[in-house]
């Protein structure tokens, strides 16, 4: 027959020993959870650095397309200025110098067909002659005629200036400047917000 002392010992160091055990697998098992968690959080913090790196990307190649656009713009704007500075100051030109000519027509005196020969010439009827001064009375003075045709002719340009400028793309984002404004709201602190970019709708 075992002692009581010597059963007591038994039974204690089983204990013992399975406690050691447990805790053993205990602690084997909470070091893998550990590595496990750590592997996720460094993951997680990895893919976090990369939003973080991309989303200020989107936002520097769109600020780059806005500058591009913003050029491109300029230029066209330019250009049509220029051309239709050109067009106006030539028609304009054109139209004064057609005036002068009128005015020059108009106070040079009136030839005599006769006077090559002894043959007479029949004189204009008086109805033909009232006609031309009927004809005149219908038209305004020739300096009128002169702001007019000016007047008409600087319309004219504005309504083709402001065609051309219509029809001059404007500024558009990029596909990553779009996707950068759609998620701004939704993006932690740390991601940059769409400041100073111009995305059209």
């Amino acid at each position: 027959m075992i002692p009581t002392s010597l059963l007591y010992k038994i039974l204690g160091a089983a204990v013992a020993v399975g406690a050691l055990l447990w805790l053993v697998q205990s602690r084997d098992h909470w070091r893998d959870e550990a590595r496990s968690n750590a592997s996720l959080f460094h993951a997680e913090q990895a893919a976090h650095s990369a939003t973080v790196a991309n989303y200020r990307a989107a936002a520097d190649q769109a600020r780059r397309d806005d500058a591009a656009n913003l050029a491109r713009v300029k230029a066209q704007q330019g250009e049509i200025n220029e051309r239709t500075a050109n067009d106006y100051e030539s028609r304009i030109a054109s139209a004064r110098a057609d005036a002068r000519r009128l005015r020059q027509q108009a106070s040079a005196p009136a030839a005599d067909p006769g006077a090559r020969g002894n043959a007479p010439v029949p004189g204009l009827p008086a109805s033909a002659g009232a006609t031309v001064e009927s004809a005149r009375e219908d038209r305004l003075p020739q300096p009128d005629a002169l702001i007019a045709t000016e007047q008409a002719i600087q319309l004219d340009e504005l309504i083709k200036w402001v065609k051309a400028q219509a029809a001059v793309a404007p500024a558009k984002a990029g596909a990553s400047g779009r996707e950068c404004a759609d998620n701004a709201a939704a993006n932690p602190p740390e991601i940059p917000a769409c400041a100073g970019m111009t995305v059209t709708n």
